[in-house]
């Protein structure tokens, strides 16, 4: 998948996203406001969630309840210095438990990373619209 969208789409890239994947484990790349936690944003609104989805910045992690009340994890890992602070939040327990987990600045953390993770990368184009690119680990 490899599309040009502007912000104003994100409600049906997100459905795009949800129709092109087969893991729970998504991976966000791109610079610092480029609208990663906007889609994901989006992706825990299909997923049913009530709450106002926001980046966990400070706190590393936040969860989400979905409708049918499975958990979807969201983690930003943008402030952490080396992989020992994810492993300080159990970063294995959430990877390894079949709820979703959405990832910003998974780089920080590369070495911990499941296999079968899905690569997003989205990047800001001249015109102010996005490119997203999905790709398996």
């Amino acid at each position: 998948m490899n599309v040009n969208y502007s912000l104003d789409e994100t409600p049906s890239i997100a459905k795009m996203l949800f129709e092109n994947i087969k893991t729970k484990t998504l991976l966000f790349y791109g610079e610092m406001g480029v609208g990663k936690t906007t889609l994901i944003k989006e992706l825990c609104s299909l997923l049913g969630v009530e709450d106002t989805a926001n980046s966990p910045t400070f706190s590393i992690v936040n969860e989400y309840r979905a409708n049918d009340s499975s958990a979807i994890f969201h983690f930003d890992f943008y402030r952490i210095e080396n992989e020992d602070e994810a492993y300080d939040i159990g970063i294995e327990d959430y990877l390894h438990n079949n709820n979703w987990c959405f990832i910003e600045w998974p780089d920080n953390i590369k070495n911990l990373l499941p296999l079968d993770s899905v690569i997003i990368e989205i990047t800001l184009l001249n015109d102010g619209k996005r490119n997203i690119q999905l790709k398996t680990n």
